[in-house]
């Protein structure tokens, strides 16, 4: 069984014990968080798309941890003016391992 599922503006394919990088949530670590579900298939042939979401189903996940991405760095320069600046930025993610995905209790 797979889903899909939608947060901070990205799609992404789960199945249960995956482990999924979303943008930052502001939740403890061990709490629970819900997704909405676009799409949810029971075995290979039964496919539900939602209109936009699939009701009836869920996906739940546990917070695992608050990371940092790689650093990019941002380097403007202007020619032959002796302008240069570097700048980094590591993008926050929030580690979540998903736990459920079925019909809601």
């Amino acid at each position: 069984m797979y889903a899909v599922i939608k947060t901070g503006g990205t799609q992404q394919r789960v199945v249960v014990g995956d482990t999924i990088y979303v943008d930052k949530l502001d939740l403890e670590d061990g709490s629970t968080v819900n997704f909405d579900v676009l799409m949810v298939s029971e075995d290979d042939e039964t496919v539900q798309v939602g209109t936009p979401l699939v009701e009836g189903y869920k996906v739940s996940g546990t917070v695992n941890r608050q990371v940092k991405g790689k650093k990019v760095l941002v380097f403007k320069m202007k020619a032959k003016k002796n302008y240069r600046r570097t700048r980094g930025h590591r993008q926050p993610y929030t580690q979540v391992e998903i736990n459920y995905i079925g019909k809601e209790a």
